[in-house]
């Protein structure tokens, strides 16, 4: 090949792979999510160790606007003692959907309004009263809770959280007797958007956050990178990675809005390949003949060194 075409194959500007380019009639070329219209999985594992699990609920919007309660999630809570040891646990996904359909979450605004009022007027019912009992005992005791499984929700962007929304806001304020004595403090032991592949570090996982005599809302910006890690045997595992920012705003006692984690989200239009190789004999051979001329060339220094200090020692003895 000449000089001149191999100048023309030169290109400044990186190009998208070929399993991501659409031909069209005209010859141009359009990138193309192919996976839109699948589900994004979110797989999370949190602790809230001054939460209950009675009062904490998980809520999941996408770009829309739409939320995505009625779907069927696999999401689990473990009480937690004062200790962190498991007392009990409960499933999450009808507990969501039965406090969104009976607080409604501001899909009927004036039919909240109206249960506050009758709130007002007639006091707490025999069930309310006695789960505020039971969340202000377990308040007292120290409970904490444990909150995984997996959130299939929409490939577009959107957010998560977990927050005391499901609770009537007299009820919330008859339990925390305000909104900065919810303490969100929590530790995040794996967030991820997918299956792990070797070397993967996801940049949540061990996080940890706490907070003493304050509290507030704590945002995650997270930027998702679909990604295709490729093995050696030729089979493709499609997964995500990602990069996050943290944001926290505290909250003062004249605000109206309450404690929650956020993890707001976006997907990136590019995806990212990793492929697995293996290393060629040649390469091996290479490695090991520069490790033994490093071996050989200090073994040959550290000689030259005891045969200079064998002839000062010979020297000084000469009368």
């Amino acid at each position: 090949m000449g000089v001149k075409q191999t100048i023309k194959r030169l290109d400044a500007f990186p190009r998208a792979e070929e399993h991501l380019l659409q031909k069209t009639q005209s010859g141009a070329l359009d990138v193309v999510d192919l996976k839109r219209g699948e589900t994004l999985p979110i797989h999370i594992n949190m602790t809230f160790p001054s939460l209950p699990c009675d009062v904490l609920s998980v809520d999941a919007i996408d770009l829309s606007g739409k939320h995505e309660v009625d779907l069927d999630t696999n999401i689990w809570k473990l009480r937690l003692n004062s200790y962190g040891h498991i007392i009990g646990t409960e499933y999450l996904s009808d507990l969501v959907e039965k406090e969104h359909a009976a607080h409604k979450h501001d899909d009927d605004k004036d039919h909240h309004e109206d249960s506050d009022t009758n709130l007002h007027a007639h006091g707490f019912d025999q069930a309310a009263e006695s789960m505020i009992k039971k969340v202000k005992q377990a308040l007292a005791n120290g409970e904490g809770c444990r909150v995984y499984g997996v959130l299939d929700v929409q490939r577009v962007a959107g957010n998560f959280h977990v927050s005391v929304h499901g609770l009537n806001i007299l009820a919330a304020q008859m339990i925390f007797e305000g909104a900065t004595h919810v303490n969100v403090s929590h530790i995040i032991h794996d967030l991820s958007f997918g299956p792990k592949y070797p070397g993967l570090h996801n940049p949540l996982d061990g996080t940890t956050r706490i907070l003493h005599d304050t509290s507030g809302v704590f945002k995650y910006y997270i930027k998702i990178v679909p990604t295709e890690y490729r093995y050696i045997s030729k089979e493709v595992l499609p997964t995500n990675q990602f990069s996050v920012t943290e944001y926290f705003s505290p909250i003062s006692e004249f605000d109206k809005k309450w404690p929650a984690v956020y993890f707001l989200y976006d997907l990136s239009p590019i995806t990212v390949a990793i492929k697995e190789e293996r290393r060629s004999f040649l390469h091996f051979i290479t490695r090991l003949c520069a490790v033994l001329g490093g071996t050989f060339a200090l073994s040959g220094g550290v000689d030259t060194c005891e045969g200079c200090n064998n002839c000062k020692d010979k020297l000084a003895v000469v009368p």
